[in-house]
C-alpha cells in the first residue's frame, strides 16, 4: 500500500493530537488550577464575610451589655445579658461575657459555670487567633478555680457544688490546653 499526501496528514493530524492529550495529562487542564485557588480564595473571603458579619451582629446586640459592664453596673448589665441569653439562647457570647462579669464580681463558681456553657457552643472563646477570644481572662479563672476551688474540694469532700464547679475548671483547663468536646 502506498502512502500518498491525503494520508500523511491524517497521520500527521492523529500525531498531533495524541501529542496534545498527552501534554494535557502532563500538564494538567489549564485553568484547573488557577480555579481551584480562586474557589479557595472564595471561600475564605466568605468565610472572612461571615466572620464579620457575626462580629458586628455580636456589637450590635451585646454592645448596650459592654456599655454597663464598662460603667461599672453589672447588676444591670446581667439583667440585660439575662434577657438577651432568652432571646439568643444557643449564642455562645452572651455566655462568656455574662462569665467575665461574674469573674469580674469575685462569684467564680457561677463564673466558671457561664464559660463553660459558652465555649460548649463554640471554641473561639479560648482560639487565641479569634477577635472574639477572651483566653486570657478565661486563663485567670481557670488558675483561679484551681487554687480555691481544690482548697474547698479538700476541705469539704462531700459537697456536690464545689466539686461540680472543680469539674467545671477542669473541662476549661481542658479547653485551653487544645482539648474538644
Amino acid at each position: 500500500m502506498r502512502w500518498d499526501w491525503h494520508d500523511r496528514l491524517h497521520v500527521l493530524g492523529l500525531i498531533g493530537v495524541v501529542a496534545a492529550l498527552a501534554w494535557l495529562l502532563i500538564a494538567g487542564v489549564p485553568g484547573a488550577s488557577g480555579a481551584r485557588q480562586a474557589s479557595g480564595i472564595e471561600r475564605a473571603m466568605e468565610r472572612e464575610m461571615a466572620y464579620q458579619a457575626r462580629a458586628a451582629f455580636l456589637q450590635q446586640i451585646y454592645g448596650p451589655v459592654q456599655d454597663l459592664r464598662r460603667q461599672g453596673q453589672a447588676q444591670q448589665a446581667l439583667l440585660m445579658l439575662e434577657q438577651l441569653n432568652r432571646t439568643y439562647a444557643g449564642e455562645a457570647h452572651g455566655f462568656v461575657l455574662k462569665g467575665l462579669i461574674l469573674h469580674e464580681q469575685g462569684v467564680l463558681e457561677e463564673a466558671v459555670a457561664s464559660f463553660v456553657q459558652g465555649l460548649r457552643l463554640n471554641g473561639d472563646y479560648v482560639d487565641q487567633r479569634s477577635p472574639l477570644s477572651e483566653r486570657t481572662r478565661i486563663q485567670k479563672a481557670v488558675e483561679e478555680g484551681l487554687t480555691v476551688l481544690s482548697e474547698r474540694a479538700r476541705a469539704n469532700p462531700d459537697n456536690p457544688s464545689v466539686t461540680a464547679a472543680l469539674r467545671n475548671v477542669y473541662y476549661l483547663q481542658s479547653r485551653l490546653a487544645g482539648g474538644c468536646e
